[in-house]
């Protein structure tokens, strides 16, 4: 039994029995007046030490009692302390995880972001590249009309007579090595 209702239970029971006994004994002294002359000295202080235990037991349990609940108190007290120490670790763990979370997706986006930039830096080298190859193909076919439209198809001859004009030198020049002068003289032997 809890020793809350042990002592509700005493109180009670003391209440109830106080006024029955003040009666009995409010009757019992009109009705027997002669008797309780009989009572000895040495009944009375039986009486008297009886009651004195029983109100010291029961200021011995009652002691016990809130000792008890003092303890129960102080449990309670010690676990709420424990529980709330508890909140708070799981708190500063949940709020440190989510911290780390946010650390996490800020630098993944950041990376995301690096990505993309040299992806675009990349894509718009490789536009560069072709726009570079494009206007190279554009100005050479541009100087290819300039000079198909200047000379003609002359200025490609020109390059012919050339290569023509230098095989005949060297031609000229192997001849004249291999028989000399008189190889260009009409009519000699």
């Amino acid at each position: 039994m809890n020793s809350i209702q042990v002592i509700r239970l005493a109180a009670a029971t003391l209440a109830i029995l106080l006024p029955l006994t003040a009666h009995s004994a409010d009757a019992t002294t009109a009705n027997a007046a002669p008797e309780s002359a009989t009572l000895s000295s040495d009944d009375i202080s039986a009486i008297s030490e009886r009651i004195r235990q029983t109100g010291a037991k029961m200021r011995a349990d009652l002691k016990e009692a809130r000792a008890r609940l003092d303890a129960q108190k102080a449990e309670e007290a010690k676990r709420e302390a424990a529980a709330k120490a508890q909140a708070q670790r799981e708190a500063a763990q949940q709020a440190e995880l989510h911290k780390r979370q946010v650390a996490l997706e800020k630098q993944r986006a950041q990376e995301a972001q690096k990505k993309a930039e040299t992806e675009r830096l990349s894509a718009l080298a490789a536009q560069r590249a072709e726009e570079d190859k494009r206007a190279k193909k554009e100005k050479a076919a541009q100087a290819l009309e300039a000079a198909r439209k200047s000379k003609g198809v002359s200025a490609f001859a020109e390059e012919d007579k050339r290569a023509k004009k230098e095989k005949a030198a060297q031609a000229l020049e192997a001849a004249r090595k291999s028989k000399g002068v008189s190889a260009f003289v009409e009519g000699t032997p």
